[in-house]
Protein backbone atom coordinates (compact mmCIF):
# COMPACT_ATOMS: atom_id res chain seq x y z
CA UNK A 1 0.00 0.00 0.00
CA UNK A 2 2.83 2.40 0.77
CA UNK A 3 4.54 2.18 -2.62
CA UNK A 4 1.36 2.23 -4.31
CA UNK A 5 0.65 5.72 -2.70
CA UNK A 6 4.61 6.38 -3.30
CA UNK A 7 4.15 6.01 -6.98
CA UNK A 8 0.79 8.13 -6.83
CA UNK A 9 2.60 10.97 -5.47
CA UNK A 10 5.58 11.21 -7.73
CA UNK A 11 3.32 10.74 -10.61
CA UNK A 12 1.61 13.68 -9.52
CA UNK A 13 4.80 15.89 -8.87
CA UNK A 14 6.85 14.63 -12.03
CA UNK A 15 3.68 15.74 -13.69
CA UNK A 16 3.18 19.27 -11.77
CA UNK A 17 6.64 20.10 -12.90
CA UNK A 18 6.13 19.42 -16.23
CA UNK A 19 3.77 22.07 -16.06
CA UNK A 20 5.68 24.84 -14.51
CA UNK A 21 8.47 24.22 -17.23
CA UNK A 22 6.03 25.11 -19.76
CA UNK A 23 6.08 28.26 -19.37
CA UNK A 24 9.66 28.76 -19.45
CA UNK A 25 13.43 27.25 -20.09
CA UNK A 26 16.75 28.40 -21.10
CA UNK A 27 16.29 29.48 -24.22
CA UNK A 28 12.99 31.94 -22.91
CA UNK A 29 9.86 32.43 -21.32
CA UNK A 30 5.71 32.51 -23.11
CA UNK A 31 3.18 34.09 -20.88
CA UNK A 32 -0.21 33.74 -21.77
CA UNK A 33 -3.65 35.14 -20.88
CA UNK A 34 -7.02 34.28 -22.36
CA UNK A 35 -9.82 36.92 -22.04
CA UNK A 36 -7.28 38.32 -19.59
CA UNK A 37 -6.99 35.29 -17.30
CA UNK A 38 -3.38 33.85 -17.03
CA UNK A 39 -3.14 30.84 -18.69
CA UNK A 40 0.96 30.63 -18.55
CA UNK A 41 0.96 27.72 -15.57
CA UNK A 42 -2.46 26.35 -16.01
CA UNK A 43 -4.94 26.03 -19.26
CA UNK A 44 -8.06 28.36 -18.26
CA UNK A 45 -10.94 26.37 -18.36
CA UNK A 46 -14.98 26.38 -17.02
CA UNK A 47 -15.21 28.83 -20.30
CA UNK A 48 -18.21 28.05 -22.26
CA UNK A 49 -18.34 30.39 -25.34
CA UNK A 50 -21.33 30.58 -28.10
CA UNK A 51 -20.79 30.71 -31.61
CA UNK A 52 -19.74 34.76 -32.86
CA UNK A 53 -19.18 35.12 -28.93
CA UNK A 54 -15.64 36.56 -29.48
CA UNK A 55 -13.03 35.79 -26.73
CA UNK A 56 -9.09 37.74 -26.45
CA UNK A 57 -5.85 35.82 -26.33
CA UNK A 58 -2.64 37.50 -25.57
CA UNK A 59 0.92 35.99 -25.42
CA UNK A 60 4.16 37.55 -23.98
CA UNK A 61 7.43 36.16 -25.18
CA UNK A 62 10.92 37.19 -23.63
CA UNK A 63 13.83 35.55 -24.75
CA UNK A 64 17.21 34.73 -23.71
CA UNK A 65 19.27 33.67 -26.07
CA UNK A 66 20.47 35.91 -29.70
CA UNK A 67 18.89 33.89 -32.35
CA UNK A 68 15.14 33.57 -34.29
CA UNK A 69 12.11 33.19 -32.22
CA UNK A 70 9.14 31.57 -33.87
CA UNK A 71 5.35 31.61 -33.07
CA UNK A 72 1.82 30.12 -33.90
CA UNK A 73 -1.35 29.44 -32.74
CA UNK A 74 -3.36 26.21 -33.31
CA UNK A 75 -5.74 24.03 -32.76
CA UNK A 76 -4.78 20.26 -32.22
CA UNK A 77 -8.59 19.32 -33.83
CA UNK A 78 -9.14 18.44 -37.49
CA UNK A 79 -11.72 20.54 -37.69
CA UNK A 80 -10.62 24.18 -36.97
CA UNK A 81 -13.27 25.77 -34.63
CA UNK A 82 -11.94 29.39 -34.22
CA UNK A 83 -11.35 32.03 -36.87
CA UNK A 84 -9.42 35.20 -36.41
CA UNK A 85 -11.14 38.17 -36.24
CA UNK A 86 -7.58 40.55 -35.67
CA UNK A 87 -4.15 40.07 -34.62
CA UNK A 88 -0.59 39.22 -36.14
CA UNK A 89 -1.05 35.52 -37.44
CA UNK A 90 -4.05 33.70 -38.57
CA UNK A 91 -4.39 30.09 -37.12
CA UNK A 92 -1.51 28.00 -37.69
CA UNK A 93 0.24 30.39 -39.41
CA UNK A 94 3.92 30.91 -37.97
CA UNK A 95 4.67 34.58 -36.70
CA UNK A 96 9.26 34.89 -37.43
CA UNK A 97 10.96 37.10 -35.33
CA UNK A 98 14.63 36.78 -37.29
CA UNK A 99 17.96 37.80 -35.48
CA UNK A 100 16.94 38.67 -32.25
CA UNK A 101 19.25 39.77 -29.05
CA UNK A 102 18.71 38.24 -25.80
CA UNK A 103 16.78 40.31 -23.93
CA UNK A 104 14.02 40.76 -26.49
CA UNK A 105 10.84 41.11 -25.68
CA UNK A 106 7.39 41.25 -27.42
CA UNK A 107 3.59 40.70 -26.50
CA UNK A 108 1.45 39.65 -29.40
CA UNK A 109 -2.60 39.69 -29.30
CA UNK A 110 -5.36 37.77 -31.04
CA UNK A 111 -9.28 38.23 -31.18
CA UNK A 112 -10.60 34.56 -32.37
CA UNK A 113 -14.50 33.96 -32.25
CA UNK A 114 -16.07 30.48 -32.64
CA UNK A 115 -17.04 29.61 -36.30
CA UNK A 116 -19.67 26.92 -35.60
CA UNK A 117 -17.97 24.17 -37.27
CA UNK A 118 -17.28 22.42 -34.22
CA UNK A 119 -20.45 22.99 -31.12
CA UNK A 120 -21.43 21.27 -28.34
CA UNK A 121 -17.88 20.01 -27.49
CA UNK A 122 -14.61 21.06 -26.20
CA UNK A 123 -11.95 22.87 -28.21
CA UNK A 124 -8.06 23.73 -26.93
CA UNK A 125 -6.31 26.47 -28.12
CA UNK A 126 -2.41 26.29 -28.50
CA UNK A 127 0.91 28.03 -28.49
CA UNK A 128 3.90 27.00 -30.03
CA UNK A 129 7.04 29.12 -29.19
CA UNK A 130 10.65 28.22 -30.77
CA UNK A 131 13.63 29.88 -29.74
CA UNK A 132 16.43 28.83 -32.27
CA UNK A 133 19.94 29.49 -30.94
CA UNK A 134 22.29 31.29 -33.24
CA UNK A 135 25.20 30.40 -31.29
CA UNK A 136 24.49 26.43 -30.94
CA UNK A 137 22.62 26.11 -33.74
CA UNK A 138 19.70 24.39 -31.39
CA UNK A 139 16.24 24.64 -30.50
CA UNK A 140 14.11 24.48 -27.69
CA UNK A 141 10.08 25.15 -27.93
CA UNK A 142 7.54 25.52 -25.74
CA UNK A 143 4.23 24.42 -26.05
CA UNK A 144 1.15 24.55 -24.06
CA UNK A 145 -2.93 24.70 -23.88
CA UNK A 146 -4.22 28.53 -23.50
CA UNK A 147 -7.89 27.64 -22.91
CA UNK A 148 -9.97 24.82 -23.53
CA UNK A 149 -13.48 26.75 -23.87
CA UNK A 150 -17.01 24.64 -24.44
CA UNK A 151 -18.58 26.00 -27.25
CA UNK A 152 -22.36 25.77 -26.83
CA UNK A 153 -24.83 25.03 -29.76
CA UNK A 154 -25.87 28.85 -29.63
CA UNK A 155 -25.61 32.11 -31.54
CA UNK A 156 -24.01 34.80 -29.75
CA UNK A 157 -26.64 38.13 -29.90
CA UNK A 158 -24.55 40.78 -32.96
CA UNK A 159 -22.41 38.39 -34.13
CA UNK A 160 -21.93 37.62 -37.52
CA UNK A 161 -18.58 39.53 -38.96
CA UNK A 162 -16.68 38.15 -41.28
CA UNK A 163 -12.51 37.88 -39.96
CA UNK A 164 -10.31 40.23 -40.73
CA UNK A 165 -6.72 40.43 -40.75
CA UNK A 166 -5.27 43.11 -38.61
CA UNK A 167 -2.40 44.00 -36.68
CA UNK A 168 -2.34 42.55 -32.93
CA UNK A 169 1.24 42.99 -31.96
CA UNK A 170 1.45 45.46 -29.28
CA UNK A 171 4.95 45.66 -27.99
CA UNK A 172 4.09 48.49 -25.15
CA UNK A 173 0.97 46.37 -23.53
CA UNK A 174 1.10 45.88 -19.67
CA UNK A 175 0.39 41.66 -19.10
CA UNK A 176 -2.34 41.50 -16.83
CA UNK A 177 -1.69 40.80 -12.83
CA UNK A 178 -0.64 36.92 -12.52
CA UNK A 179 -3.05 34.90 -10.72
CA UNK A 180 -0.97 33.35 -7.38
CA UNK A 181 0.40 30.05 -8.47
CA UNK A 182 -2.12 27.40 -7.02
CA UNK A 183 -1.43 24.53 -9.09
CA UNK A 184 -4.50 22.04 -9.00
CA UNK A 185 -2.49 18.89 -8.87
CA UNK A 186 -0.85 20.17 -5.95
CA UNK A 187 -4.11 20.19 -4.08
CA UNK A 188 -5.29 16.78 -5.92
CA UNK A 189 -2.59 15.04 -4.79
CA UNK A 190 -2.91 16.39 -1.06
CA UNK A 191 -6.61 15.24 -1.40
CA UNK A 192 -5.54 11.58 -2.19
CA UNK A 193 -3.24 11.32 0.27
CA UNK A 194 -5.43 12.58 2.88
CA UNK A 195 -7.95 9.79 1.29
CA UNK A 196 -5.89 7.24 1.19
CA UNK A 197 -4.37 7.85 4.52
CA UNK A 198 -7.83 7.61 6.11
CA UNK A 199 -8.49 4.28 4.30
CA UNK A 200 -5.72 2.48 6.75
Amino acid sequence: MKSRVLIIFMSIIIFSLQIIAAEENEYGIVEAWFNDKNATVETVGGVKLKIGEPADIKITIKSKINGHVFIKLSEPGITKAYDVLSGPSKQDERIDNLNIISGWSNTYAWRIVPNGAWKNGNAPINVLVQFYNSQTKESKILQFTIANPHILDEQYPGSGSTPVQTSGITPGATAPKEAPFVPLIAVLAVMIMIYLGKRR
